[in-house]
């Protein structure tokens, strides 16, 4: 499946066993059912299947037609960010510009407009880096994003600050709805649990992933670590890591893979 939205071409590339994931690139010229799997190069993350797709694509293009009515202006300005000097800069509305750099970027509020934003998730400096901190401004100026940006940016706050977003909107949010507060939940769950913080295929032991496991899967470097084998198709670590079943997974001193590890990197 490959589509065209403006600039950029999408398509729904292969992953490992039955999994997709959606792939773009930008300005290729040629004939769609030329391309080929080099032709792109930035993952925008898991497709499921063909409908979710076609979901995504138009999606893509309401968010691209609501670009052109926004009507953004790209400028140039000489000033110094958080992230370097500016490389360039776009403005969303007086007092609102986002800045980037050979680096990073993110936004500059001016004093009035960053006196609206709430006191939890305001700026004192009024600059809101792009990689989480963007999603505040989308969220106290939405008239001035896509729909697409406003769904993400309710996403970023609810994965990154779910106390600010549940006192925002009056309730709480459930298991599955914010990465920060699922991951709370999976340590206080687990604080007593060894959790995996390092794995290898095992050089000694056929089918067997060999794991280093700390308590509560702390990397402080003054963690105890124990290592354990587990079987390889067992091993499927969560997005919080892999929790250790001391009735399952047996506890192993033997030849370590980690050792051959080491002395390759050295």
């Amino acid at each position: 499946m490959v589509a065209r939205v403006g600039d950029l071409v999408f398509a729904m590339v292969p992953g490992r066993g039955s999994r997709h994931f959606l792939a773009s690139a930008w300005r290729v010229s040629r004939p769609l059912h030329r391309l080929n799997r080099d032709d792109f190069y930035s993952n925008h993350g898991a497709v499921d299947d063909e409908a979710a797709f076609r979901a995504r694509m138009f999606e893509q293009a309401e968010h691209s037609r609501e670009l052109q009515l926004l009507g953004r202006q790209a400028i140039r300005m000489n000033c110094s960010t958080p992230w370097g000097s500016s490389q360039g800069a776009t403005v969303y509305a007086d007092g609102i510009v986002s800045h980037t750099t050979a680096g990073h970027g993110g936004f500059r509020l001016s004093a009035e407009r960053n006196g609206k934003v709430v006191a939890v998730l305001r700026s004192e400096g009024g600059w809101y880096e792009e990689d989480a901190a963007w999603a505040v401004v989308a969220l106290t100026y939405p008239e001035l994003f896509t729909a697409y940006e406003r769904k993400g940016a309710d996403k970023t706050i609810r994965d990154a600050w779910p106390d600010a977003w549940e006192s925002i909107h009056g309730r709480e949010l459930r298991p599955g709805e914010s990465y920060e507060k699922d991951r709370r939940a999976f340590q206080a769950t687990h604080i007593g649990d060894w959790i995996v913080i390092s794995a290898l295929q095992s050089d000694h032991h056929s089918g067997m992933t060999e794991v280093i496991a700390t308590i509560g899967g702390k990397r402080d470097g003054r963690a105890s670590e124990r290592r354990y084998l587990v079987a390889s198709d067992d091993y499927r670590p969560g997005p919080f890591g892999f929790v250790i079943d001391e009735t399952r997974h047996a506890a192993y001193d033997g030849p370590s893979a980690f050792a051959a590890e080491h002395r390759r990197a050295s």
